[in-house]
């Protein structure tokens, strides 16, 4: 839970065309101010799969992501792609990591003794998020910390657009449609009393300080919530008027 930015890329191209245009966003994310900026895996078959002894344990949340899951009743078959280009990224302190990357997966699978689309086409897909919020903590910088990694975020897929590869982004703060730093600031810190106010009323329900949270580990986390569940209060009276 928390503020997040989710992106899409697509490609019709060659190996050489994806793994360039890879190669390409990763030299513009080395000059945004990103805590830390990967090397370019390139990877087939098996050790595209997190849960195969041929992956590399090291690139297990950016396997994860690359993984495309398909809805089958009340279940999911996950569908690991079967050639990865991709790179990892810190954007800030506090933030998850965000990770770029193109994939291509099979068109069918074998599942369960059936045979099942996948629903992917032979092109380059690729599907992510990264949760920016708790850049904000007051220990990594506050608000200052958070901009800089959302903002450097959008930047980079701004530059992944001239490229050709982004098809879609969704951005709970709106910062990717208006460009407005000013609103993005009070964006988050409505966003982080709204979490607070949540959690501790959490708290309150279960009977227990012990919740883990990231928002807890805030040093103004008590302030937070007193301010997110006056909101609450006043909301909630605004809708009985």
């Amino acid at each position: 839970m928390g503020l997040t930015i989710h992106y899409t890329f697509r490609f019709n191209g060659d190996d050489d065309e994806a793994r360039n245009a890879l190669a390409r966003l990763r030299e513009h994310a080395l000059t945004l101010s990103f805590e830390r900026v990967g090397n370019i895996v390139d990877l087939a078959g098996n050790a595209c799969n997190y849960e195969h002894e041929d992956a590399d344990p090291r690139d297990g949340w950016l396997l994860i992501q690359s993984t495309h899951n398909i809805e089958r009743g009340d279940s999911f078959i996950s569908v690991p792609p079967k050639r990865l280009i991709a790179f990892s990224t810190l954007p800030a302190e506090g933030s998850e990591s965000a990770n770029f990357g193109l994939c291509q997966y099979p068109m069918q699978i074998i599942s369960g003794g059936q045979t099942i689309d996948t629903g992917l086409s032979a092109e380059w897909h690729w599907h992510s998020f990264c949760k920016t919020q708790y850049a904000s903590n007051p220990q990594f910088g506050g608000a200052e910390n958070f901009l800089r990694c959302h903002i450097g975020l959008v930047q980079l897929l701004d530059f992944a657009k001239t490229l050709g590869i982004l098809a879609e982004v969704t951005d709970e703060s709106d910062y990717w449609v208006n460009r407005d730093p000013q609103a993005l600031r009070q964006t988050i810190e409505q966003w982080n009393q709204m979490i607070a106010g949540f959690v501790g009323q959490m708290k309150d329900s279960i009977q227990t300080t012990d919740v883990q949270a990231p928002i807890t580990e805030y040093p103004n986390f008590e302030h937070l919530e007193a301010e997110g569940r006056k909101q609450d209060q006043d909301s909630g009276e605004g809708a009985e008027d």
